[in-house]
């Protein structure tokens, strides 16, 4: 049998392999998936220390409100968004809708710009006071 020179693995990057919005919109949903999870761990958390009250509700928050917290909420507030709407585009695969490789570019360029556009909307909105 011929030994052909051509790569095995998507994961060989570099000269054998060229990233494809396709296989970056894949992993991102998996590493959004990952961070959501983490996120309802600490809404947990959140939730244990307004139930205690006192000082350990004061620590809670000034852990969310210092720059680490407000990073950490703000990944997972992209993450929820971004596997939300990846989740719709998933749905509309399932009916069969945007197979054809121009859709499939153009909805994958649409989700990352939806969950950009609207995580940003609601942090205006947070940091502005909800109103």
């Amino acid at each position: 049998m011929a030994h052909r020179n051509r790569p095995l693995s998507p994961f060989m990057l570099g000269t054998l392999y060229r990233l494809q919005i396709t296989s970056v919109m894949s992993l991102m949903h998996r590493v959004t998936g990952i961070v959501a999870s983490i996120g309802a761990f600490g809404l947990a958390w959140w939730l244990l220390a307004v139930a205690q009250g006192g000082e350990t509700y004061a620590a809670a928050a000034a852990c969310l409100a210092s720059p680490l917290g407000m990073l950490a909420l703000a990944a997972v507030s992209f993450a929820l968004v971004y596997h939300l709407l990846n989740g719709i585009r998933h749905l509309m695969w399932d009916a069969g809708w945007g197979f054809e490789l121009p859709e499939v570019y153009r909805s994958g360029y649409t989700v990352i710009a939806l969950a950009v556009v609207l995580t940003a909307a609601i942090w205006f909105i947070a940091l502005r006071g909800g109103a």
